[in-house]
């Protein structure tokens, strides 16, 4: 198969600008992987389709305010940096723009100079280097100066109400650019009836980089490589799920990002439960660790829509997006949800 193979027309008017007004009130489209069956039902169904027995799997890494808009001191134009990871104390990797303004040396500085950094390393593939220049705790000053890191097909800036919406309600480890978009659709209300329900709710941890947005540019998508993203699974919850697994339970996970980790953990064989990953799951895939997804719906061409289409078949993803395009489901990280069991 080649990454054309896994292309479709997404009218633009689909693209999620802003997140539903309640989040378990988005749309919820399930697929039965055994009988290609779809039904249309509301987020806080998903309840219905989860046993006592069986576990749901989080990824708790929480956003922090990556991006940041400053002054670049040589030629006093307005930069933009975002701020992709931190490598060692106060050196960053970094995207900036306008990238062909912004040279090795270059000072760009924010919020009055109480932040600015240094331009030390060039990159026109991979981030750049930067050297941050603070006083106090930089995370504590991005809190207060920097933009949330909205996907580049969310057309307008980020505002106050973007901080509490593109966060999950059990976001708890600081450290991701992207939020796990699956996780959106929860409240604190739905979590506590699965929970009352006796189903596990149990939290792993991936740090989502940017390169969950970055394309594919190999015709042959085997070619691809992932960018690195930090990963951990306690030993409680690792346990709890094997306990699961060996129980006769059903592991669900919310999000590509805990799919990822949980098959990265299972192929690890030697008790390590944090680390890096570069995971990249296309078709065909053996999954070992999970048995149903909590998924938005993603970019044609994509790592992601790859991912979902190795876990429920080429074929049936095709029907089921042409159903939620054609009942307008909306789409991408602010859009509705799939759950496929």
């Amino acid at each position: 198969m080649k990454l054309t193979d896994f292309d479709f027309k997404l009218p633009k008017e689909l693209i999620a600008q802003y997140p539903a007004e309640k989040r378990d009130h988005s749309k919820l489209l399930v697929l039965h992987r055994d009988t290609g069956e779809l039904e249309h039902r509301k987020f806080f169904d998903i309840i219905d389709y989860l046993n006592p027995e069986d576990a749901v799997v989080v990824n708790q890494t929480r956003v922090f305010p990556a991006r940041l808009f400053g002054i670049n001191q040589r030629d006093g134009i307005r930069a933009e940096v975002f701020l992709l990871r931190n490598l060692e104390d106060n050196l960053w990797e970094v995207l900036l723009k306008p990238r062909k303004k912004i040279t090795l040396g270059s000072v760009i500085s924010f919020n009055q100079g109480s932040l600015s950094c240094e331009i030390l390393k060039e990159s026109t593939t991979e981030g750049d280097l930067a050297r941050f220049d603070y006083k106090g705790d930089i995370f504590e000053l991005l809190e207060r100066i920097g933009n949330t890191p909205l996907p580049p097909y969310i057309k307008r800036e980020a505002d106050l109400k973007d901080r509490d919406r593109y966060q999950t309600v059990y976001a708890r480890e600081r450290g991701a650019v992207a939020a796990p978009t699956a996780g959106l659709h929860f409240t604190p209300e739905l979590l506590e009836k699965i929970k009352e329900k006796g189903i596990e709710v149990i939290p792993i941890t991936l740090h989502i980089g940017w390169g969950t947005f970055r394309p594919i540019r190999a015709s042959d998508f085997e070619e691809h490589k992932m960018e690195e993203e930090y990963f951990e699974i306690c030993n409680e919850s690792y346990e709890k799920i094997i306990s699961v697994r060996k129980n006769g339970g059903k592991v669900f996970a919310v999000g590509t990002s805990a799919v990822r980790t949980l098959e990265t953990v299972f192929e690890n064989n030697n008790g390590s439960h944090k680390g890096w990953t570069r995971k990249f799951i296309y078709p065909p895939y053996d999954f070992r660790m999970v048995d149903g997804m909590i998924t938005n719906f993603h970019l044609p061409k994509s790592t992601l829509f790859l991912l979902v289409s190795a876990f429920a078949g080429k074929e049936l993803i095709f029907n089921a997006y042409q159903e939620a395009i054609k009942e307008k489901y909306r789409f991408y990280s602010y859009g509705d949800a799939m759950l496929i069991v």
